[in-house]
């Protein structure tokens, strides 16, 4: 009789191509985690307006919505490496240009092209990445390299603020932390560079909106993956109490900025420690379980947090919503990329990615419009009250979802 096989917490890693790509990733979110607090510090040191500040999200959100779908079909036309190659290079040089602008007090509007443009690439890069992890490491341990992807997202998101944050206070001015970023972008270029990567099954189908549409037309005919992405969804659309963080560091909590700095981090923190437990439990069972349960955790610790008074109890419930958060994350990329076929994968990363984008644009909008009309207590209970709603919603609906179990080589690709 064979020993069962001991499970491998390190087995993503153990790919040099999969090493490749973690270390650009880190880098990349890192960079742009640094960027984004330099450009908001440094546009509201020189405007002093919020309305600025919104710009920012504005011109870097609208291109993601117009071109996601158009970039995840190509990504299922060309080589997904050339693509996330071309499109780092001109994240540098975007990076390079706000240096530049900044060292020499640029216009606005010049800045505001860098940022669109910054968008543009950013709705290239994202499904062409996420539909290239699949080609560096088997399906079987596929569950293990989304959740190392999970931890260095949450890592970059933690350090790259500090960073940036560190430098601006250090220099005074935002020129190196763009610097900084540039150099990140052109070490991710690189290391892509670097990757040997087996070529996809071409598509031979002509382009149209109907091949345009597969990938919506997919989503919706599995209702695993469609299930898992409305699950994400409408948690961040209903449950995400990151918006109005402010309101409750200061009028609630009654913790200034220095508390808000720690509130914004326990998500993270919390999402941090889930993904290292998760790189060393076994291979996850009963995930679709597990999937709805975490979800509906989220909705709890939600609830708790709206109602608390205590700041350590507020820490714990932000930390737990993370660490939920990243088990529901860590499933739903995980069955988006092992149930959809190699030709379709970009046009399906780019649905996932347009559906989560704009959903953390506008449950930050939908939190504060209820924190306007009914107090930011209820309208973060209230949140948390409709994201269990929405699990027995889901629960019912797609009961294929309850009955799923392995997340590892049990799944194979479906065809619709």
């Amino acid at each position: 009789m064979t020993e069962p096989r001991q499970h491998d917490p390190f087995a993503a890693l153990r790919f040099p191509n999969y090493r490749l790509f973690f270390s650009g990733y880190v880098l990349a979110h890192t960079g742009y985690q640094m960027q984004n607090v330099a450009i908001g510090w440094e546009l509201y040191e020189r405007t002093g307006s919020a309305l600025a500040l919104g710009g920012v999200g504005l011109v870097q959100v609208i291109p993601v919505i117009l071109l996601t779908l158009p970039a995840g079909h190509l990504a299922d036309r060309l080589n997904r490496k050339h693509i996330v190659l071309w499109t780092q290079l001109m994240l540098a040089l975007c990076s390079l240009g706000l240096a530049i602008l900044s060292y020499t007090h640029g216009s606005l509007p010049i800045i505001y092209t860098c940022l669109l443009l910054i968008g543009v690439a950013r709705a290239f890069n994202q499904p062409a990445s996420d539909a290239l992890l699949p080609q560096l490491v088997p399906l079987s341990i596929f569950s293990n390299a989304a959740t190392w992807n999970s931890s260095a997202f949450q890592v970059a998101t933690v350090l790259g603020p500090a960073v940036g944050g560190l430098l601006l206070a250090i220099q005074g001015r935002a020129v190196e932390v763009y610097v900084l970023d540039m150099l990140f972008s052109l070490a991710r270029a690189l290391l892509v560079a670097l990757l040997i990567v087996k070529p996809i099954q071409a598509i031979t189908e002509t382009t149209s909106f109907k091949s345009l549409m597969r990938g919506v037309h997919f989503v919706w005919k599995d209702p695993i993956i469609l299930g898992s992405i409305a699950l994400d969804m409408f948690a961040v659309l209903l449950g995400g109490a990151v918006a109005l963080l402010p309101i409750f560091a200061k009028d609630v909590l009654q913790v200034g900025p220095t508390g808000l700095g720690w509130l914004r981090a326990a998500p993270s923190i919390g999402a941090i420690l889930m993904a290292v437990a998760l790189a060393y439990l076994p291979p996850l069972r009963q995930a679709g379980r597990l999937l709805l349960w975490s979800v509906a955790g989220f909705g709890v610790a939600t609830i708790v947090f709206g109602l608390s008074r205590s700041f350590w109890l507020s820490m714990l419930m932000l930390a737990v919503s993370g660490a939920l958060d990243n088990i529901s994350v860590v499933i739903r990329h995980t069955l988006v990329q092992v149930r959809t076929p190699d030709y379709l994968r970009g046009r399906v990363s780019a649905v996932n990615s347009v559906f989560i984008g704009i959903s953390n644009e506008l449950g930050a909008f939908e939190s504060g419009l209820a924190a306007a009309f009914l107090g930011p207590i209820i309208a973060v209970v209230g949140g948390g009250i409709g994201t269990i709603a929405v699990v027995f919603l889901i629960a019912f609906l797609a009961p294929d979802i309850r009955r799923l179990d392995a997340l590892h080589e049990d799944l194979q690709p479906t065809s619709h």
